[in-house]
């Protein structure tokens, strides 16, 4: 993955390119161009913070003189009332960031509050949880972070920097031995060889790669087993590869596959199923 902050100035970027336009035109016709003014940022529902870095990151990119004033951080537990930060600047910087802001904040909060109900369920068990490439097109940078903030790890960023054989990948190629050897292969090639998990559908499977895939695949997928299964999997890889269970978990039976003894549970749902919170910018007059 490129640096985080230079991909995540693209993205302000062409956020406010998107939003703004030729120009915000509300502000432009009913406020001074000099004026100043200040902001605060009220939490309206509870759960866990983030985006905070990306608020700051946003307001200076516009305005690097912009004083941000943080009162809370990114990870922070928030209750209704809390007040995330102030920002003083020009009135036309807090305004034509301010939607910006609070889309990336209001979805950022939602996604960490999500990962952080399933992380707290793995307390006490060795098992990490995963999120997916099942993002937004042109925010998974932000939903990952997101992720990450509420205790998540995350996965591949995407297709590029890691190899992962699904099952259209083994079908197209006519098997998982074929398709193994021939990522091997091509992953040897390149300057920088990439990792390489492969996904399996049965105990056949697992037995299969745990016979020919050592020292070419360093982590199985697991995928649609059961918790019962995914035991018996574990069994039977026996600490060869790093073992990943996918498919089907959730807030209810996410620590019976923990018990199961794997190392990773990948979740969609972190992100694709998370429910934006509350948060409000709200201008402060100055006297």
């Amino acid at each position: 993955m490129q640096n985080y902050d230079e991909l995540l100035q693209k993205l302000i970027v062409d956020a406010l390119a998107e939003d703004i336009g030729n120009g915000d035109h509300s502000t432009l016709g009913s406020i001074d161009k000099a004026a100043r003014g200040k902001a605060v940022l009220k939490i309206k529902q509870n759960g866990i913070l983030a985006g905070m870095h990306v608020a700051e990151t946003i307001f200076k990119l516009v305005e690097p003189r912009a004083v941000f004033l943080p009162k809370m951080k990114d990870g922070d537990s928030m209750q209704f009332g809390d007040i995330a930060f102030e920002v003083e600047a020009a009135v036309h910087t807090i305004l034509s960031c301010e939607r910006l802001v609070l889309n990336c904040m209001q979805r950022m909060s939602g996604i960490a509050t999500l990962t952080k109900k399933y992380s707290s369920l793995l307390e006490g068990y060795s098992t990490k949880i995963l999120d997916t490439r099942k993002t937004t097109p042109n925010f998974r940078l932000l939903e990952k972070e997101a992720v990450r903030i509420g205790g998540g790890v995350n996965h591949r960023y995407a297709l590029y920097d890691m190899i992962m054989l699904k099952d259209n990948h083994i079908d197209y190629c006519g098997g998982i031995e074929a398709a193994i050897n021939k990522s091997y292969d091509y992953s040897q090639s390149l300057p920088s060889p990439l990792k390489i998990e492969v996904e399996t559908r049965s105990l056949e499977d697992v037995a299969l790669v745990c016979k020919i895939a050592k020292g070419k695949v360093f982590r199985i997928m697991l995928d649609n087993f059961s918790p019962a299964m995914v035991a018996q999997a574990v069994k039977l890889i026996d600490g060869a590869f790093e073992t990943e269970a996918s498919g089907g978990i959730n807030l209810e039976n996410i620590q019976s596959y923990a018990a199961a003894g794997v190392d990773y549970v990948s979740v969609g749902a972190l992100i694709h199923q998370a429910q934006s919170l509350d948060l409000s910018l709200k201008a402060v007059l100055i006297k």
